[in-house]
């Protein structure tokens, strides 16, 4: 595929500079168009495509002044070099300040106009990759999966040709890595799509309670029962039930949820009333599932239920060249919430985000962009502007340990350190060390009563 090749175009009433200039840059191949006034440069710029002005400052008619202000106006993401000769650098600044790149001062040094020129090209081209991807992403809504990478290809070529069917699917891969987003794609690109689509997080709900969030209860079912109330498959009637963590389950909820998935049919915690479900299952788990079921934590004949159609999504660092796509649309849609308009970021910052190994997967891309919207004080990104850990290149704080320190000790403060180092994202935190957000919940809760 032959490269597009850069235009600069030339603006000079003087017709020795513009022929001299026109020798220079095409020899370092860029395409040179050029014109003798402001008025013939405008001419070029509304029926050709520049990207790059070099433009004197005195000319007749039109100046140079004139003519930056007159181009941005045509594109706003056109960049413009101004010439200024000894003495005008008063005008020079003028011109910044009208939104000219830079300038370069007359005689013009080769090293310092083709610095200059490489500069504003780059800065050009970060602006229409911005904008390009600003215009993809303003579509993108809550079902959208987002990814441009062969193995979220792959992935969504599998999503197109299951959703319409009514398989049990279960969706598994590492915390934070979108699984609830694709349980909700799935649902989107289904016949059921105009019934809801209803979500319960069975490591979020205490054990006692997980039965009746699913099934629901009747009136008086157990003290506090004060009425009857619909549960997660009444809600999800004729549409889908997203059940994440379900390998969190109870022994006595999973033979229940299997009833449901093999015959259909249910009774409301304390009732009698036979139910039947109307509803497309999609189970999620980020733990491996298999090595559950044969350590007797998760029935076999229930994950052969709910493994009808399996599908694994790719941890972040398996589809590096999607991040700058997900910085990207984090930043658009933070920068909308806060009221925050901002221009995108600088490529330092995108080479940071590019190197960092993202362990808590597009959840931590998140919180990252999140800060970084917060806390920028100028229109782009930067470096500055992210965690400390992407500034530094390092993916954890290490901990050290004394030989003999009590497991008890070593727990608590691995775990109250994760969390520091989430922002109190328990479910981050959680992913991090291979447990769950229930066991951070418990831990915290057993220090309280130590503390106390």
């Amino acid at each position: 595929m032959e490269m597009v090749q850069s235009t600069v175009m030339v603006v000079d009433d003087d017709d020795a500079n513009r022929v001299t200039l026109e020798r220079i840059l095409t020899r370092e191949r860029y395409r040179v168009v050029h014109a003798s006034s402001g008025r013939e440069a405008m001419q070029h710029l509304r029926n050709d495509r520049v990207d790059v002005v070099l433009t004197d400052l005195k000319m007749p008619g039109m100046s140079g002044i004139d003519l930056l202000k007159a181009a941005r106006m045509v594109d706003p993401d056109l960049e413009v070099l101004v010439m200024t000769a000894y003495g005008t650098v008063e005008t020079a600044v003028e011109a910044m300040k009208e939104g000219a790149y830079d300038f370069v001062s007359k005689p013009l040094s080769r090293v310092e106009l083709l610095s200059a020129l490489r500069k504003a090209l780059q800065k050009r081209e970060l602006q229409l990759e911005n904008r390009q991807l600003r215009e993809r992403l303003a579509a993108v809504g809550e079902g959208e999966m987002i990814g441009r990478s062969e193995a979220m290809r792959t992935l969504l070529d599998e999503v197109e040709q299951v959703a319409p069917s009514d398989a049990t699917v279960f969706l598994t891969g590492e915390s934070g890595t979108g699984k609830s987003r694709l349980a909700r794609l799935l649902h989107r690109m289904s016949r059921r799509r105009d019934a809801r689509f209803v979500t319960l997080n069975c490591a979020a709900i205490p054990e006692n309670l997980l039965e009746s969030e699913l099934f629901g209860y009747e009136k008086g079912a157990f003290t506090g029962a004060v009425a009857r109330k619909a549960g997660r498959f009444d809600l999800a009637h004729g549409g889908s039930l997203f059940l994440d963590e379900v390998t969190e389950m109870t022994p006595g909820t999973q033979v229940r949820l299997l009833r449901v998935l093999q015959d259909g049919e249910y009774e409301r915690v304390g009732g009698t009333e036979t139910l039947r479900a109307d509803v497309r299952v999609i189970a999620a788990s980020n733990r491996d599932v298999e090595l559950e079921v044969q350590q007797g934590r998760f029935r076999e004949d229930l994950y052969y239920r709910l493994n009808v159609i399996p599908l694994s999504v790719p941890p972040l660092r398996e589809r590096a060249s999607d991040v700058t796509l997900l910085a990207q649309h984090f930043m658009v849609r933070f920068s909308n919430k806060n009221a925050k308009p901002l221009d995108g970021f600088t490529p330092e910052a995108l080479d940071a985000l590019a190197r960092h190994r993202w362990p808590g997967n597009v959840r931590e891309l998140e919180n990252a962009i999140e800060r970084a919207v917060v806390l920028v004080r100028g229109s782009r990104i930067g470096v500055p502007d992210l965690p400390r850990n992407l500034q530094e290149g390092t993916d954890r704080k290490r901990l050290s340990f004394d030989v003999g320190t009590p497991l008890k000790v070593v727990e608590r403060r691995m775990i109250e350190e994760t969390l520091r180092y989430c922002d109190g994202d328990k479910n981050l935190a959680a992913s991090l060390m291979g447990i769950t957000a229930r066991t951070i919940y418990r831990r915290e809760a057993e220090w309280g009563q130590d503390d106390a």
